[in-house]
């Protein structure tokens, strides 16, 4: 018998969101599992490989079990890299259940999906990225890293429509990652650079999933 195509799940948990523009948002997670990159600095390099192989409907079943105790409306799938697996039937399968979708990615990859929200990281060192993000993407976010610098800034700063928000996240939440952040924002100023944020990650402050 024929069996159902599977995806490789890590987690699958209710939360908030606790970074980028939908900060604080209520927030149903579905992390993959699996990555093309596999960067030093990732801070969820447990979903690379540990997994379920499960079908569409099985996610489907746990995340309408979820939702009657959490019932948002929003559902983000991330990683790892969601885009590295074929996930265009389970989009499908979430929309019609009314949910609404993000997707965060490195942007190494792009599918052509019916979600309403990508945000994309590209990651160094060359902080490459699929061109189609350029008018999909609601937000650019950047891990301020030690190698981070304001040349790769202003070129994804050019690169973007400025109604775009570039969001400079700290790699971490210690004052040395917190302090190159800054120094960065106050350079993307002098430089005339428009809509640059400093973000943070308030589920790591507050101990959230």
């Amino acid at each position: 018998m024929h069996q159902p195509p599977t995806l490789k799940i890590n987690e699958i948990f209710p939360s908030v969101q606790g970074e980028g523009l939908r900060l604080g948002e209520p927030t149903l997670f579905i992390r993959f599992s699996e990555c093309n990159l596999k960067c030093a600095f990732c801070d969820t390099k447990y979903a690379w490989q540990i997994g379920q192989e499960m079908t569409v409907e099985s996610i489907l079943k746990k995340i309408k079990k979820i939702h009657t105790a959490f019932p948002t409306e929003w559902v983000c799938l991330t990683g790892g890299e969601p885009l590295f697996q074929n996930i265009g039937g389970l989009v499908q399968r979430i929309k019609a259940e009314d949910f609404k979708i993000q997707v965060e990615t490195n942007a190494t990859i792009f599918r052509r999906l019916g979600v309403d929200w990508y945000t994309i990281s590209p990651k160094p060192p060359d902080y490459f990225y699929q061109p189609e993000y350029i008018k999909k993407a609601k937000e650019v976010k950047m891990v301020v890293t030690k190698g981070l610098d304001l040349v790769v800034i202003k070129k994804l700063r050019q690169d973007f429509p400025e109604k775009i928000p570039l969001l400079l996240q700290p790699q971490s939440n210690s004052k040395s990652s917190s302090k190159h952040a800054i120094r960065l924002l106050r350079q993307t100023l002098k430089g005339g650079m428009k809509n640059i944020r400093l973000t943070a990650q308030i589920h790591k402050i507050f101990g959230w999933r």
